[in-house]
């Protein structure tokens, strides 16, 4: 991938596919995001920034709290982590390594983060 390229979310629609996301080995950089709030939007547009940046091939995924309430919450009961939104969650072979939420989640954390979880 060079570092004119995007690595893209994949939207997560339902529990399954979820459940899936988690099951796969690695790391997995999960984004829970309010299409309603502006402090989501704009920590939406840090992890865009992250994802965008040169050499990250991190797998992630988008859950959308709204539209996607149930995926969401069950991101919450198996990650084991209170839901908030916006919120980062990075999770290693399916368990909960580092999250963030609101202001927190920044491109740079998120690289901070994915380099620390990929050890």
């Amino acid at each position: 991938m060079s570092g004119n390229e995007k690595s893209s979310p994949t939207l997560l629609r339902s529990v399954a596919e979820l459940d899936a996301a988690l099951a796969v080995p690695g790391v997995v950089l999960l984004f829970k995001h309010s299409t309603a709030c502006p402090i989501s939007a704009a920590a939406y547009d840090e992890y865009l920034e992250f994802l965008g940046g040169p050499g990250r091939s991190t797998r992630s995924a988008v859950i959308r709290v709204i539209e996607e309430r149930p995926v969401s919450n069950h991101a919450a009961t198996e990650l084991g982590v209170r839901h908030e939104s916006p919120q980062a969650l990075l999770v290693r072979d399916g368990k909960l390594v580092w999250n963030a939420s609101h202001r927190a989640i920044t491109s740079k954390a998120l690289a901070q983060a994915v380099r620390d979880a990929s050890k």
